[in-house]
């Protein structure tokens, strides 16, 4: 005798063994009980969720010559006929192959005749949103007065589709996805009468890889048990199977990220590919793995959000403190990105490779959750290496701290002391605070200066700072002792330097050897790590 898949040998044959659709159960055995039985019903949900098991179940029902509390006895002849698939009374129809006008006709002109035996005859179309529009016309006034032998169940995974002159003529039933906790008790059961030992964990897993659908879980562990026959079903056997990959890893791949250890992140990836699991399969369990970390960090009570042993989220907890909520929602967008393109790629492992890269660099990004991180690393590299000290004065006037390395001095010794002048490198640093200095402008004054050009003489190396304006509404501020002060103070405030200044207007001054000021170099020697600058449209050269 020919074997029989898992799902298809336990498919339930009574109300009572149908698991996670109670709502859906209650209500038509008290129809049955009640004799208050509909003639259309639309069955929707998504796949393997019980709804032509429900259908096949529910016409037994009505046919049943000893129902017992609404639901078929299994041993009367018509529940036998039905359930062996021999009966007249129950008509099948694939709406997937069957789509036609001429095939609802042929619908049209059965129901006129009455059943042979039994009470009805009951017609179960399914992925009925297949039908075309000429057959769900064709459909409507026979399923709206049908005669009063005839049942019509509609099945189908995608309601939407189905025209709403169809759905105002049946009752509708919504399917829900099942539990893993519903899932997994199914399947224990079921193993014991299989005779195979299985650890609760791979049980687990197996249900959880069901994404709520039971026929899904039933083939899993069908192909699970046929790998392993004879063997305990352990955890590991499980995961090499569907070739997914344990949580360790993903624990061990998330510390290589935030660590921005790009060599680490592909090596560990390169270990998935060698131990042969799938890349969709690491990619969808990954995304999953890290939402869970930000459910541990939003939720004020993770234990009921989400669904792992109670050792798992001792672990999630833990890995939850070492990265904030936004780092998270990056990783996770660009992970779900990364599952839709990949579905169709060629070349998948690029793909990933180019993902673990971007999370590893967020600098590749521009936008904002990605500065969000570049924000981190900078501030996790400054509170490992830090570079100087900052004292902030009581009594100077106009200057509100002084960089420098001002060990054994106090902060009167530095305040009563004539501040440094700026030297050519201290002109970078000035340049890399210069929005902040010219935020601190205003009026007239500050819109040129937003527009305006920090530079230096490159040839004489001295260390005056030259302002270019690049509007000749500049000219206003040229040799104006009252605008070059205040910058001058603002400036000293900001970076504790006293610095030199003359402000010229573009083309109109003698100044031919004038550069402007880099100041990646200055950066790098503050933080020590390298630094993507993003430069302003609008502060280029005209």
């Amino acid at each position: 005798m020919s074997y029989t898949a898992l799902y298809r040998k336990f498919r339930p044959d009574n109300f009572g063994d149908v698991k996670g659709q109670d709502h859906i159960v209650t209500t038509l055995t008290n129809q049955i009980r009640h004799n208050r039985i509909g003639h259309a019903y639309l069955f929707c949900g998504t796949r393997g969720t019980g709804k032509t098991t429900v259908a096949k179940i529910l016409a037994k029902a009505v046919n049943c010559q000893h129902p017992v509390n609404g639901s078929p006895c299994g041993e009367c002849e018509m529940c036998k006929a039905i359930q062996a698939g021999t009966s007249m009374n129950v008509i099948e129809i694939d709406a997937a192959s069957n789509n036609g006008v001429d095939n609802i006709r042929e619908i049209r002109e059965e129901v006129a005749y009455r059943p042979t035996e039994g009470n009805y005859k009951v017609y179960i179309i399914d992925e009925v949103h297949m039908l075309s529009t000429g057959a769900f016309n064709a459909l409507l006034k026979t399923l709206e007065e049908p005669p009063s032998y005839v049942i019509f169940i509609l099945a189908t995974t995608e309601a939407h589709k189905i025209p709403i002159t169809i759905l105002s003529r049946c009752q509708r039933y919504d399917f829900h996805r099942i539990t893993i906790d519903t899932i997994a008790a199914r399947l224990d059961e079921l193993l014991k009468i299989e005779g195979v030992e299985a650890e609760e964990k791979a049980v687990r897993y197996v249900a959880k890889a069901g994404d709520g659908s039971m026929r899904d879980a039933l083939s899993l562990l069908d192909q699970c048990i046929a790998f392993y026959l004879g063997q305990t079903l352990t955890y590991d056997k499980v995961l090499e199977v569907l070739g997914a990959v344990d949580t360790e890893v993903f624990s061990r791949l998330l510390r290589k990220v935030l660590q921005g250890d790009v060599t680490g992140a592909i090596r560990t990836l390169e270990d998935l590919i060698v131990g042969g699991r799938e890349l969709g399969q690491f990619v969808g369990d990954f995304t999953w793995y890290m939402r869970n970390l930000l459910l541990v960090k939003t939720s004020g009570n993770p234990e009921e959000a989400i669904d792992v042993s109670s050792e798992n989220l001792k672990l999630l907890k833990e890995e939850s403190e070492m990265v904030d909520v936004e780092t998270l929602m990056r990783y996770i967008r660009i992970f779900s990105d990364l599952s839709s393109q990949i579905r169709y790629s060629t070349q998948k492992r690029v793909l990933v490779e180019i993902a673990l890269i971007k999370l590893c660099r967020p600098a590749m990004e521009t936008n904002l959750d990605s500065v969000l991180d570049r924000l981190r690393i900078l501030e996790q590299r400054m509170d490992e290496r830090p570079v100087q000290q900052v004292i902030v004065q009581q009594g100077a006037p106009g200057a509100a701290g002084v960089m420098g390395t001002a060990a054994g001095k106090g902060t009167e010794t530095m305040a009563a002391e004539k501040p440094e002048k700026a030297a050519p490198e201290d002109l970078q640093k000035i340049v890399a605070s210069w929005k902040v200095i010219v935020g601190q402008t205003s009026g007239i004054f500050k819109q040129m200066l937003q527009k305006s050009i920090p530079k230096y003489n490159g040839q004489t190396g001295e260390p005056i700072l030259y302002i270019e304006f690049q509007d000749f509404l500049g000219k206003t501020y040229v040799d104006n002792p009252e605008a070059e002060e205040e910058l001058k103070n603002i400036i000293l405030a900001q970076t504790g330097k006293s610095v030199e200044l003359k402000m010229v207007v573009a083309k109109e001054h003698n100044h031919t050897n004038l550069a402007q000021v880099t100041v990646d170099q200055a950066l790098r020697e503050n933080i020590h790590m390298d630094v993507v600058v993003e430069e302003d449209p609008d502060d280029t050269e005209e």
